[in-house]
């Protein structure tokens, strides 16, 4: 199955994140973290726990993420190095306030409000929420101030995590090019499905 690695082309003033999307299944398959007054088996320390904010994962590196156009099934990933860029435009290009409901609807009340490169896992500050993410992720906080949307996030369950929107530019990858562990396993489990599908 193809493999592609999406790349920011720093030529393309539109290449980057536009977006967070709120969704009920994130592609990254990392769920926040809701914080409010009820939430009190957190460590609250730079947060005001009568705040209505969401935090997770934005986007995670070197995580295969399976596509479907068509009949043509693929992977997609980020790098580290793409992660921190993606981040650094988004804030940059003042973008913090652009959410969408499931990537269909443009929604209002949902900000940005700080976010993060997690560098060290045993040190991240992600651990204060019990969150187990690789070196390389971009972690945000995301205040709702949308009634529904936090109804649905906090009380229904029915959206879950984030999303992000925008344009990337694709690369693919390189044979013998080392990304990540996922990669890695993606790889055996293919050779493991030939081998049975050879031998049946």
């Amino acid at each position: 199955m193809k493999i592609i690695e999406l790349i920011i082309d720093e030529s393309d003033e539109y290449s980057g994140i536009d977006a967070i999307s709120l969704v009920e299944y994130p592609a990254i398959e990392e769920n926040w973290v809701a914080l409010n007054k009820n939430k009190r088996e957190y460590k609250f320390k730079a947060l005001d726990e009568d705040k209505k904010i969401l935090i997770g994962a934005l986007l995670v590196p070197n995580k295969m993420i399976y596509r479907r156009d068509g009949d043509e099934e693929y992977y997609i990933h980020f790098t580290k190095e793409t992660v921190k860029r993606a981040s650094e435009l988004y804030l940059m290009r003042g973008n913090s306030n652009n959410a969408t409901y499931e990537h269909i609807k443009e929604v209002d009340g949902v900000s940005l409000v700080e976010s993060w490169i997690v560098e060290d896992k045993e040190n991240d500050k992600s651990n204060i929420y019990d969150l187990d993410l690789p070196v390389g992720t971009w972690v945000g906080a995301v205040k709702v101030n949308n009634e529904e949307l936090w109804k649905m996030a906090k009380v229904d369950g029915s959206i879950k995590g984030f999303s992000i929107e925008g344009f990337f530019a694709e690369r693919a990858e390189r044979p013998n090019e080392p990304i990540g562990e996922e990669l890695k396993a993606a790889r055996k489990l293919l050779e493991i499905q030939k081998f049975i599908k050879e031998n049946a």
